[in-house]
């Protein structure tokens, strides 16, 4: 396992609000996630970009991410993810070079193909054209990013005469780029052919096929070696669920209903997907032991990233997929938990704390004959200054 001096620390947020509830309060509340989480140190949030099902209610990550920049300082913002074949390349590109010089450099173009089959639907997009499509119009995009000569280009789909960007991205070389993986080894492919960063969406379980961690990370290192690009680990982020609390018991219980009800009524009922193999109300810890989710104390965050370094072989960026399944404060008080506990392991900045600790516990006896010497010696002092 490859050792990455500082990991980074951040939240993919889709987000999944439960049918049924106010959904301008919802909106409301992932703003204020966000604010907590500059507040608290987290490193980076991704927004999702989402059009029907009910409960992925973004639909623009580029405005939701300018409303939050101006209620935070620090956090990086990317659009988690912009999905490619639903737009024009030109104007993906334009958008993002636009929120790149209002934040003056908070911002990450991360791209998918699209996850939900009934918003491809809508737009009569074919399925099977999703990801070639993503692979064309994300080339583009880098070159706009990247070229100041005119481009001119004709695909099937969208269309280019002459085209340059007007505003050239803030940051240098470009704006960075992160391509969506979930479990397929196509979004490790697209991301070593164009030297992306990788967002791993999920811990893969060989639902389509047995693809592990590792050979995901070796599928895009091969990729971009075929293009001269190359990876790098520390850029690789894995999505995963997690929520802590003081006791393992009181974090189990805090999402027990709520955890479910995403996977079942939103994943099953909704999506399709092929519902776990667990009881409803043991369906955290199925989620739980399958690394799908860490649930637990800051302890068990810690060994549950561990644990995932050792699976993938090493990476650099841990993002917790925001799931709004308890209330407000035990949902703040989680991600606090996280920032004052579980980051500092991953960060080395303790470091400095630990090293004077254990010097000053190892000379703590002859500190203390100094400072009874010092309290004496002012004692005296005292006394003969009274006679």
């Amino acid at each position: 396992m490859i050792q990455l001096s500082r990991m980074k620390f951040g939240v993919f947020m889709a987000p999944f609000h439960r049918v049924g509830e106010n959904p301008t309060l919802a909106l409301e509340r992932d703003l204020e996630l966000l604010q907590w989480l500059d507040v608290l140190g987290f490193d980076e949030a991704y927004i999702g970009e989402h059009h029907s099902a009910g409960w992925e209610t973004i639909c623009s990550p580029e405005v939701f991410i300018a409303t939050a920049a101006e209620r935070t300082r620090h956090i990086r913002l990317g659009t988690g993810v912009v999905s490619l074949p639903y737009h024009h390349p030109y104007m993906v590109a334009n958008r993002m070079v636009l929120l790149d010089h209002l934040t003056r450099g908070r911002v990450i173009l991360g791209v998918g193909p699209g996850a939900l089959a009934s918003d491809a639907y809508m737009f009569g997009i074919d399925p099977s054209r999703q990801r070639e499509m993503m692979d064309e119009s994300l080339g583009i995009i880098l070159r706009l990013f990247t070229e100041t000569e005119p481009i001119t280009y004709k695909s099937d789909w969208f269309q280019l005469r002459e085209a340059t960007l007007q505003l050239r991205p803030y940051q240098q070389p470009h704006t960075p780029v992160a391509v969506a993986s979930v479990q397929s080894p196509a979004g490790v492919q697209v991301a070593g052919k164009h030297g992306a960063s990788v967002l791993s969406l999920s811990v893969p379980r060989g639902l389509v096929r047995e693809t592990n961690l590792k050979e995901l990370w070796a599928i895009a290192e091969e990729s971009a070696a075929e293009h001269g690009k190359t990876m790098h680990r520390e850029n690789w982020a894995l999505v995963v669920g997690c929520h802590l609390a003081e006791t393992k018991k009181q974090a189990f219980d805090d999402i027990r209903v709520g955890g479910a009800r995403v996977v079942t009524e939103y994943f099953g009922q909704t999506l399709g997907h092929e519902p776990p193999n667990a009881p409803f109300d043991k369906i955290v810890d199925f989620m739980s032991e399958q690394n799908q989710w860490i649930v637990g104390t800051p302890d068990d965050c810690i060994a549950g990233i561990q644990r995932l370094q050792e699976m993938s072989g090493g990476f650099g960026k841990f993002m917790v997929r925001v799931e709004d399944w308890a209330p407000r404060e035990k949902v703040l008080n989680s991600y606090e938990l996280l920032a004052r506990y579980v980051m500092p392991q991953f960060q080395g900045s303790l470091e400095g704390i630990t090293a004077s600790n254990r010097w000053t516990r190892s000379k703590r006896d002859e500190l203390q004959v100094n400072r009874r010497a010092g309290l004496k010696a002012a004692t005296n002092a005292y006394d003969a200054r009274r006679q």
